[in-house]
């Protein structure tokens, strides 16, 4: 599976290229530049598959050091200093590497929490259609 199935060619080229210089990488902005901040969930989880070379389900600081490399051969590798600041944006547990799993859970509880919310509240709303009854 390639990185192109998902994102253009286009937008890729236009972000290797605007990181080129040592210390110019900004996730935030080579995310939006190759448009996966306009992709659904579903998208961005099979690229992260592609990312995490091992299958580890996990993104670690030696993958992340040749992140731009997973999008264009040749593209130079990231410094030391970008490698740090990418993990420290994107590791939401602390645990020195970026997952996938967490983010599913996190989505899941809150998904469990508001059906939770919204049956306490339509049997309340029972409750008070009854009382008047």
């Amino acid at each position: 599976m390639a990185i192109t199935n998902f994102l253009a060619a286009s937008d890729i080229t236009l972000a290797i290229n605007a990181c080129k210089a040592k210390d110019s990488f900004s996730p935030k902005m080579f995310f939006k530049t190759v448009g996966l901040s306009k992709k659904s969930p579903a998208e961005i989880e099979r690229v992260f598959e592609i990312l995490d070379q091992d299958k580890s389900g996990y993104i670690e600081q030696d993958e992340l050091q040749l992140f731009l490399q997973n999008f264009a051969k040749g593209a130079r590798p990231l410094t030391a200093a970008e490698t740090r600041a990418f993990l420290l944006e994107g590791d939401s547990d602390g645990d020195g590497k970026i997952g996938w799993e967490g983010r599913q859970v996190l989505r899941e509880r809150l998904t469990s929490l508001i059906i939770s919310v919204l049956f306490v509240y339509f049997f309340f709303c029972l409750f008070v259609l009854l009382s008047f009854v």
